[in-house]
């Protein structure tokens, strides 16, 4: 069973754009985490301009399910989680640099900086977010939620905190 870390980053490379550098990875994907087989097949099969379409339909700018997930707070006005700045700051002290292409609680950033570091806190901190983003997904039936539900399967329970040193 591969670890959690390949998980993350498989994951985050699933929820961005599918562009030709994702379609490229999706062998490796399918192999390396196998939780993600469902999406990662589902990407395989779909023509390049469907899938592309569809993510922007799925997660496009107005009123659709964000990835960005400090505005999954209550009705949607982004009360959870750390502020951006506290997440910039995470990022740096693993010494991770944070392009500014997305804001820091992109969720596809979250995954990346849990793979790195080993480190759930963001994530766990973020569960909420995450079940909300999960059951929206899930209730569009977009191949999508097979991501999140994969992610959500892999975080330590409510209240628990994981390092990659082994701490709890």
């Amino acid at each position: 069973m591969p670890s959690d870390t390949v998980l993350y980053q498989a994951a985050a490379l699933c929820l961005t754009y599918p562009d030709e550098d994702f379609r490229a990875r999706l062998p490796l994907l399918r192999e390396a985490a196998p939780q993600l087989r469902e999406f990662v097949d589902h990407a395989a099969v779909t023509p390049a301009a469907e899938l592309a379409a569809h993510y922007v339909r799925v997660f496009g700018p107005t009123d659709r399910p964000s990835l960005h997930l400090s505005r999954w707070g209550e009705g949607g006005a982004g009360r959870y989680g750390m502020p951006p700045v506290r997440l910039a700051d995470l990022y740096r002290a693993a010494g991770l640099e944070f392009t500014g292409e997305e804001q820091p609680d992109f969720l596809p950033a979250v995954l990346e900086y849990t793979a790195r570091t080993g480190d759930t806190e963001i994530l766990t901190e973020y569960r909420d977010a995450l079940d909300q983003l999960r059951a929206r997904l899930t209730g569009l039936g977009t191949p999508y939620a097979a991501v999140l539900d994969a992610v959500c399967a892999a975080l330590p329970a409510a209240g628990v905190r994981a390092r990659h040193d082994g701490t709890a």
